[in-house]
């Protein structure tokens, strides 16, 4: 078949019209990317780890929810047990120029996370801070109410922009159970009523089925890894794939291996798109003797900043020293993941002043429990910890991220 060939006249306008197109392209701008947005004072890793507490700036304004709060917690309700209120206290990062971080604005926080969900996963800290954010957002939606679902402790349903927030307890992470010793004769022999059996390779059920359920979530776990949660006559023993750990590790060594392989399981299992933040541990401030040796924390003042390391410096052996040595093996079980640190412990170390202590709503408690030189007042520093997570998620979601 011959090949069809077009008559010059026709094929000259043609290949002008593709010189003329190209030439238009070419010199034609370019769309330039989106230009990063400047971190807002409280959203960078360093804020909460590198500035100081002022008095909050003049008029303060008053605090978002009041000791009524559906979601509050009796034994953090300090107002309503009766402590004087704290002193009126805002954190500024060295970044910020003098300026400090922000309150969260709790109508503008929905709107940007609606129809999100944001997930706290680990101990009694964590309920702390949840606590503080629910309340928080509340102030924005008083159509607010409880939410227990997938295995949630504690929780919000915020209807206005169809918003989840909650935590689910997990002390370890990893999973744990019961084994009583059987025979008398070995219970005779050693005084070991059981051991916990821990399985660093399955996370606790309480999370283990929403790692794709929330856009946001944050873990943390630490405080119970301690010989007053798990004393030589019930102690943790390790397993892995179903066994026995062999040599048998100490509850150090045994913490960085749960870290590590949970670090490991939360690569793996939540989504690449999910905000993934690990929050480093809440200071204890116990002062004269641990919790259950008379160890006191009613305080009305901040700690200076050359007291710091005396009170929490591993170097020292003080009863408040776990913290920087759970710090540590965080970061190192952190290394080479997305999964971000919300660095949350040197701005606590201050806060001396701003514990429940005596404070704790039951007459009794502290005859059987001590005072809590551990958990926070609300309102109240976990108020500033919420300003922070509040500014991470909130840039996060706005860079188009989550």
């Amino acid at each position: 078949m011959p090949r069809l060939r077009l008559p010059l006249v026709l094929l000259l306008p043609i290949t002008l019209t593709i010189l003329l197109l190209l030439l238009l392209f070419m010199s034609s701008p370019r769309p330039r990317p989106p230009t990063p947005q400047p971190l807002p004072c409280g959203a960078a890793f360093s804020d909460a780890a590198d500035g100081r507490w002022v008095p909050t700036p003049s008029p303060a304004p008053p605090p978002l929810y009041s000791p009524s709060c559906p979601f509050h917690r009796n034994a953090w309700n300090c107002l309503r047990n009766g402590r004087p209120q704290l002193a009126a206290l805002s954190w500024a990062p060295n970044r910020c120029g003098g300026a400090v971080v922000p309150r969260i604005d709790a109508v503008g926080f929905l709107a940007a996370a609606r129809g999100r969900r944001v997930g706290l996963v680990g101990d009694s800290l964590s309920e702390n801070l949840v606590v503080a954010l629910l309340c928080a957002l509340r102030s924005a939606d008083d159509g607010a109410r409880k939410w227990k679902r997938r295995g949630a402790w504690r929780g919000g349903y915020f209807p206005r922009e169809n918003v989840v927030v909650a935590y689910h307890r997990a002390v370890l992470l990893a999973k744990y159970t019961w084994q009583p010793v059987e025979k008398s004769k070995e219970l005779q022999k050693d005084g070991i009523k059981g051991t916990y059996r821990v399985d660093i390779d399955i996370p606790a059920d309480d999370w283990v089925n929403v790692t794709k359920f929330y856009d946001v979530l944050i873990f943390n776990t630490g405080h119970w890894w301690n010989t007053y949660k798990f004393p030589i006559e019930t102690p943790l023993v390790f397993y892995k794939g179903g066994k026995p750990i062999e040599p048998p590790l100490g509850m150090h060594d045994g913490l960085k291996v749960v870290l590590k392989s949970m670090a490991s399981y939360i690569e793996r299992e939540v989504p690449r798109k999910t905000l993934k933040l690990w929050r480093t541990q809440s200071p204890r401030h116990f002062y004269g003797g641990e919790w259950d040796h008379n160890g006191s924390c009613v305080s009305d003042r901040l700690l200076e900043e050359h007291e710091l390391d005396s009170w929490f410096d591993p170097r020292f052996g003080g009863v408040n020293k776990d913290a920087r040595m759970v710090n540590s093996a965080i970061q190192e079980a952190l290394v080479g993941t997305d999964i971000q640190l919300l660095n949350l412990t040197y701005m606590s170390e201050f806060r001396a002043d701003a514990h429940p202590a005596i404070w704790l709503g039951k007459k009794e408690a502290v005859a059987v429990y001590g005072q809590d030189c551990m958990h926070w007042c609300l309102p109240g520093v976990p108020d500033t910890w919420v300003d922070i997570l509040a500014a991470r998620i909130l840039h996060y979601f706005l860079q188009g991220k989550g």
